[in-house]
């Protein structure tokens, strides 16, 4: 039996730069950690006593016999790719699926990461990273970026870089002190919304304005000031939060699924309530609404969120971890 601990991951700056049809051509960067809350995929062979094959649990369950049986594409695909047969999987998750935090690409590597311990076989993040990106991407055909699945991997608070060649992962280098100074002045609720990132991409891309090359160079800007005001220890971390109002105006500008009515009044809630800047992670439509909040502003901020679902977090360095390793013998059926 395997079990892999995978966490997901909130993105500050960036986030559309790292679409392989923008990147490709004028380069991208996103700024982005993760942080202590993860998915769990555990596998195992499937003992032969049933008329099933293989037997699947995540927000269904499937009892299937062939690849073609299964309905969820990434299981499907994955297995496919590695050659997996006769198992079962079982996910797990501390926060809900399509809520802006990469849940699906934290998935697809803890999946991907799973399944080579079973191969007895140890791969490197940046395989997982890869393989995850050609499996959500190419197999599956979901529209996207390339930043989830390499945080997910990876783990950690980065700079990733994208250009014509592919990408390089730069850990932020940040006093202990500085960088717990940043978390505690980060809050996320939950606005109680969900839409399949994929879906958003599409929207956006749909309705792209004709300036959006120009709106992303921007975003692509602001990633170099928030770096350096993270590693500058004589920059105003406040700053920080004061950028992330300004990217979560530009990214508003990106397409029109990327925030709604309701998500807009709550985020001048909490703009009024204190909060410097924030954003609504993800692609949009929906998820979690981070902010910017000074400490004396803390509970000002909370009692505005009041209807919200507060979510404590500590950022988190590991990435993709397998947390249980029992071998199997598994001879396959000739």
């Amino acid at each position: 039996m395997i079990i892999t601990k995978t966490p997901f991951r909130m993105s500050f700056f960036g986030g559309g730069t790292d679409m392989e049809e923008y990147f490709k051509e004028y380069g991208g960067a996103v700024l982005s950690t993760t942080f202590d809350k993860y998915c769990y995929v555990t596998v195992r062979h499937l003992p032969r006593f049933f008329d099933y094959k293989t037997h699947l649990t995540y927000s269904k369950m499937e009892y299937i016999s062939g690849y073609d049986e299964i309905q969820h594409p990434a299981i499907r695909e994955a297995m496919r790719l590695l050659d997996m047969h006769e198992l079962r999987l079982t996910y797990d998750s501390d926060l809900p699926a399509k809520s802006g935090l990469g849940t699906s690409s934290s998935f697809a590597v803890g999946m991907l990461n799973a399944f080579y311990a079973l191969k007895g076989k140890y791969v490197s993040k940046k395989t997982l990273a890869d393989q995850a990106i050609y499996l959500e991407r190419v197999l599956c055909n979901e529209t996207g970026g390339w930043q989830d699945q390499i945080a997910a991997s990876f783990g950690g608070f980065n700079r990733i870089n994208f250009d014509s060649d592919g990408y390089e992962v730069l850990p932020i280098i940040i006093s202990p002190k500085r960088k717990m100074q940043l978390n505690n002045n980060l809050l996320m609720f939950f606005t109680g919304f969900t839409r399949f990132s994929s879906e958003v991409q599409k929207a956006n891309a749909a309705s792209r304005p004709e300036d959006k090359k120009t709106t992303l160079s921007k975003m692509h800007r602001l990633v170099d000031e928030a770096e350096h005001i993270l590693i500058d220890k004589e920059s105003d971390l406040d700053d920080f939060g004061r950028l992330l109002d300004e990217t979560w105006k530009l990214k508003r500008q990106t397409g029109s699924s990327v925030s709604t009515s309701g998500i807009d009044a709550l985020y001048a809630k909490g703009i009024d309530a204190g909060a410097l800047g924030g954003k609504l992670l993800g692609a949009g439509g929906g998820g979690f609404l981070l902010f910017y909040v000074q400490p004396d502003k803390h509970a000002s901020v909370k009692r505005a969120m009041s209807d919200l679902m507060y979510i404590p977090f500590e950022f988190e360095n590991s990435g993709t971890q397998v947390i249980h390793y029992t071998p199997e013998l598994y001879e396959p059926v000739i």
